[in-house]
C-alpha cells in the first residue's frame, strides 16, 4: 500500500457556461481520472469540487480537485487543499490548457513560471511555490487575429472534439505517470510522443 498522497488539479471556470471552453480542459481530464478510480466529486470546504481514490490496487491516494473559483482565483483553492490533505507542492501536478503546445499534443513540465497563465500565476502566489508538477494540454495558438483570450473561453471546434476523447486519455494517461513513476520519467515517456 503507497502512503504518498497527490493533489491533482484540474483548472477551469465554473459552471455550465464553461464546461466545455478550450480553457476548462483541466477539468475535463479529471472526470477521465475519477471514472479511472471509480471516485465522484464532492463539495470541499476549500472551495473545490474534489473526489479521491487509489490509482490501482494499493497505489498512490489521489485527490482530484477542480476549484470553485474563476480560472484567475485557483490558487487559494489550491492551497487551502494543500493545507486540508497534508500534501507537500512536490505532490500537487496541475492539469492546464496550454496555447504554446500544438492542438492535441500533452506534455509534462516540472515547476517554472506560469508564461502569462493567470491560473498557474495564482497558484504559485498562493502556495509560494512554483515547484509543482504540470500536464500541459495543447490547445494550439488562436486563427489569424483573434485574441487568446476569446479563443480559450470558447468551445472546441467539431474536428477538435472528434480527437478531444484522445487527448483527455493522453493527458490522464501523463498524470497517472506522474504518479507511479514520479515526473522525471513521466516527462521522458511523455514528452517524447
Amino acid at each position: 500500500m503507497s502512503n504518498s498522497t497527490w493533489l491533482v488539479v484540474g483548472l477551469g471556470n465554473p459552471g455550465p457556461d464553461y464546461a466545455a471552453n478550450r480553457h476548462n480542459v483541466g477539468q475535463m481530464v479529471l472526470d477521465i481520472l475519477a471514472d479511472r478510480i471509480s471516485a465522484s466529486f464532492k463539495t470541499h470546504k476549500a472551495n473545490a469540487s474534489v473526489a479521491e481514490g487509489r490509482l490501482g490496487f494499493g497505489g498512490p491516494k489521489v485527490i482530484l480537485a477542480k476549484p470553485g473559483t474563476f480560472m484567475n482565483n485557483s490558487g487559494g483553492p489550491v492551497a487551502g487543499l494543500m493545507k486540508f490533505y497534508d500534501v507537500a507542492i512536490q505532490n500537487v501536478i496541475v492539469i492546464h490548457d496550454e496555447l504554446d503546445i500544438d492542438a492535441g499534443a500533452v506534455r509534462v513540465k516540472q515547476a517554472g513560471g506560469h508564461a502569462g497563465h493567470n491560473g498557474l500565476r495564482d497558484i504559485i502566489a498562493a502556495a509560494d511555490s512554483n515547484d509543482f508538477a504540470r500536464v500541459r494540454v495543447g490547445i494550439g495558438r488562436p486563427p489569424g487575429r483573434m485574441d487568446a483570450a476569446d479563443f480559450v473561453l470558447k468551445n472546441f471546434s467539431g474536428d477538435e472534439r472528434k480527437e478531444l476523447p484522445l487527448l483527455l486519455a493522453l493527458s490522464a494517461d501523463a498524470v497517472e505517470e506522474i504518479v507511479t513513476k514520479g515526473v522525471l520519467e513521466a516527462m521522458n515517456i511523455v514528452n517524447a510522443r
